[in-house]
């Protein structure tokens, strides 16, 4: 089995996920420092200065600490194409070691990517987008599952990672439905190289989520999360209080919206709209059960990786 090189370099194997809206500078310094993959998506940077920037700053502190984790920039496919080959450049320039694409196939970026000793982990929803993520040159693969946050996967984990790791010997990332060490744990003794854990880091002090997004993820459990398609196009976790909270009715939304239309009205590009999903509409997974409380990034992975040997 190909493993991770930087796998030595971690307290626990696991990323704080990519988020939207999420993932700041603070956050994914924070997680580097902490001993886990910082990850975040190239999208919250304005422009790509300020990702130029974020790489550079980044960049500096591994060099002052070699033992630090790794930065993980993620490529969103989706997007212009010429942005998105244009953060690709930049990534390579930073000699970045690696980078999560996700949300359509990495195939127009791997080989810059390679060629700048960039290895790809690309974010995959089923057994044929991994196969296809394969063949195109992927090092490793992402496997979203159900009651991931935000964008969800449908598949069980425990199906989903034999399937994969009986065509697959590189890298496996489990994304979805880890609360805990032990559960991390548990990724491991399935065949797992590292787990990506998003919802306890959003209920950090450093994220970027806003405090009353963080006192509603103390408040509510996974019975909260509504998978649906009316905000993004695509099947998403969204806590039923924030839709709520902004005078919607989660049992009245339309799920037959594509993603261009999503996008029309609830964002994510387009400023005019009143209700901005990830900024007003605030996303969770079923791990939210697990958030009690809003630590620190290095207290959250401290707790972590206690209870990761705890299971043995």
């Amino acid at each position: 089995m190909n493993k991770l090189p930087f796998l030595d370099r971690l307290s626990i194997p696991a990323i704080a996920a990519p988020m939207l809206r999420v993932s700041g500078y603070e956050l994914v310094s924070a997680a580097c420092e902490a001993g886990v993959v910082g990850a975040f998506p190239t999208a919250n940077c304005a422009s790509l200065d300020e990702f130029d920037d974020w790489l550079g700053r980044l960049g500096r502190a591994a060099s002052d600490n070699p033992r630090r984790a790794p930065f993980c920039p993620n490529l969103i496919m989706r997007r212009d194409p010429e942005r998105v080959m244009a953060e690709a450049k930049l990534i390579v320039q930073h000699r970045t070691e690696v980078v999560i694409t996700s949300v359509g196939s990495p195939a127009a970026v791997i080989p810059a990517l390679h060629d700048g000793g960039c290895m790809v982990l690309a974010d995959v929803a089923s057994v044929h987008h991994a196969e296809r993520a394969i063949e195109a040159g992927a090092d490793g693969l992402v496997l979203l599952t159900a009651g991931a946050g935000g964008h969800t996967g449908w598949a069980n984990p425990f199906s989903f990672v034999r399937a994969v790791r009986a065509i697959f010997d590189g890298p496996i990332v489990l994304a979805g439905g880890m609360s805990d060490g032990v559960a991390l744990k548990a990724a491991t003794v399935l065949g797992c190289d590292l787990g990506s854990l998003g919802t306890r880091f959003v209920a950090t002090r450093e994220s970027l989520g806003a405090p009353a997004y963080k006192q509603m993820l103390m408040e509510t459990s996974l019975d909260d999360v509504l998978v649906t398609r009316a905000f993004t196009g695509l099947p998403a976790n969204f806590l039923k209080p924030s839709i709520e909270r902004v005078g919607l009715n989660p049992a009245e939304l339309d799920e037959t919206v594509t993603v261009a239309e999503a996008r029309k009205k609830f964002g994510g590009g387009a400023d005019t709209a009143v209700i901005q999903r990830w900024q007003d509409l605030w996303s969770a997974g079923h791990t939210v059960s697990a958030v009690t409380s809003v630590p620190s990034v290095a207290e959250l992975v401290e707790a972590l990786r206690s209870e990761f040997v705890r299971a043995g």
